[in-house]
């Protein structure tokens, strides 16, 4: 069964259900792949094949008996950064290397009720603290298979570049800025990320609720499964809610009315312009809405992303990496730290529960610009990134001090919607002439998933993107 990679997440379960292809053979298949291709993508921290094998001949058990579940017998990445009884979870950190949880995050307990016969962990940065994957615990950084000289961006890189590469059917990614959406750009995929409290952050809790798990994957139907079966707010969640919608459902119906969508495509960074082909993306985009029916009209960004924006975000970033890394790892492995991650602790030695407030304040008037802007539209439309996916090493170009300025500068559009609590999606755009991905971002109305979800279905119907392959595909 040379071809299994070639069927999506859905026609995967449909075979499974049917009889006409065991999970056994489905692991086998992408453990396989993973064996001979991963050493050059670095799409996986860990990989557990006997597990993986265990939890498939389990699925088979239940398959042969007629019992079924939303996932049962699909093999499935998680993002290390997130617990997993049993199976080590490092958070992309050599410092951390060896740690083996006892229990499951919540939803990497919700996929392994759902029937996932988990594979391994995903290549993820140091404490999803960049958008490029790279790390000291892997040999090799998460590379968008399209160019393996370059990176499949970050956090959720390593998932990004199992999926485009055929390694896995789907995978389970997170957010926090960007971090499903702009991977899934680099790599010619659909990354979601949900409304705020739709799928659930247990046991983190926060007030400042910015990032949040979604799905990775090759088209917007195997999207929606993952996402149904994450979608189950744990009980203590400050911000949960329960879609009355089934987003697998959504998908096969078309907008049930003309959808009003704002465009622009400006950095919201001075020194920062659009780059040619993200400008592209959109227009072709833009311009496949309006034969569809939609109401395209092109705004103004609502927001700058000045200096004190910038600032906030990056107290941000302090506040959440340089507070955790030290309480996660001990004084005697600090040294283990990357540097960017060590410069993200020294500066929260110096960061005050003022700082703190006052960039939450100004983060908070910032996303408040962009909903007032947005009253009366369903949709807003961006490029996803700002440029093809960048060549390994560039955001090491002016020290540690750079790197948030780079990543900004090439990551500008996505961290506004993860402040305001939107959905937003991540879909393809076009290949350009040197043969890498370019995507968009679609963001839809607070607690829209669902109607976010069936546009995407809509645009990825009416061929907004071709159905292409990075070469190792066919390997």
């Amino acid at each position: 069964m040379s071809d299994v990679h070639e069927l999506s997440a859905a026609q995967q379960l449909r075979a499974l259900r049917a009889g006409e292809v065991s999970s056994r053979e489905l692991t086998e298949h992408y453990l396989t792949r993973i064996d001979r291709l991963d050493a050059e993508l670095g799409a996986f921290v860990t990989v557990v094949p006997e597990l993986a094998l265990r939890d498939a001949a389990r699925a088979d058990e239940r398959l042969a008996r007629g019992e079924w579940s939303p996932l049962c017998g699909l093999p499935l990445g998680l993002k290390d950064l997130y617990s997993t009884a049993g199976i080590r979870t490092t958070l992309g950190s050599a410092a951390l290397a060896e740690h083996v949880p006892t229990e499951d995050a919540w939803t990497v307990g919700l996929l392994r009720q759902a029937g996932a016969v988990i594979l391994g962990k995903t290549n993820t940065a140091e404490f999803g603290a960049a958008c490029y994957t790279e790390n000291d615990v892997t040999a090799r950084p998460a590379v968008t298979p399209y160019d393996p000289a370059r990176y499949a961006s970050g956090s959720s890189g390593g998932a990004a570049a199992a999926v485009a590469a055929g390694l896995l059917p789907v995978a389970h990614a997170s957010d926090g800025a960007g971090s499903t959406r702009t991977p899934a750009a680099t790599c010619h995929l659909v990354g979601v990320k949900p409304s705020r409290g739709l799928v659930s952050s247990a046991p983190a809790s926060s007030f400042l609720s910015a990032g949040t798990e979604g799905p990775v994957a090759r088209t917007v139907a195997d999207a929606a499964l993952l996402l149904d079966v994450m979608a189950q707010p744990w009980p203590g969640d400050l911000y949960g809610w329960r879609s009355t919608t089934s987003f697998a459902g959504a998908v096969t119906r078309v907008p049930d009315r003309p959808l009003k969508v704002a465009v622009w495509t400006e950095t919201g960074l001075d020194a920062v312009e659009a780059h040619p082909e993200s400008v592209l993306a959109v227009r072709r985009t833009a311009t496949l809405l309006g034969e569809l029916g939609h109401e395209v009209r092109e705004i103004v960004i609502p927001a700058n992303c000045d200096e004190p924006v910038r600032q906030a975000l990056k107290t941000l970033f302090v506040f959440s990496v340089g507070i955790t890394a030290p309480t996660l790892v001990p004084a005697e492995r600090r040294r283990l730290l990357r540097p960017y991650t060590r410069h993200l602790v020294s500066a929260g030695e110096s960061l005050s529960a003022a700082g703190v407030v006052t960039a939450q304040s100004v983060l908070a008037r910032y996303a408040s610009t962009f909903l007032a802007a947005l009253e009366g539209f369903d949709i807003a439309l961006t490029p996803t990134t700002n440029g093809p996916p960048v060549p390994l090493g560039h955001y090491f170009a002016h020290g540690v001090e750079g790197e948030a300025d780079l990543m900004l500068g090439w990551s500008c559009y996505t961290p506004w919607v993860n402040l305001t609590g939107q959905p937003a999606i991540s879909v393809p755009s076009h290949v350009d002439g040197e043969g890498l991905p370019h995507g968009v971002q679609l963001v839809g109305g607070q607690r829209q998933d669902a109607e976010l979800l069936a546009l995407a279905a809509q645009l990825e119907g009416a061929a907004l993107w071709a159905d292409v392959h990075p070469p190792c595909w066919y390997q």
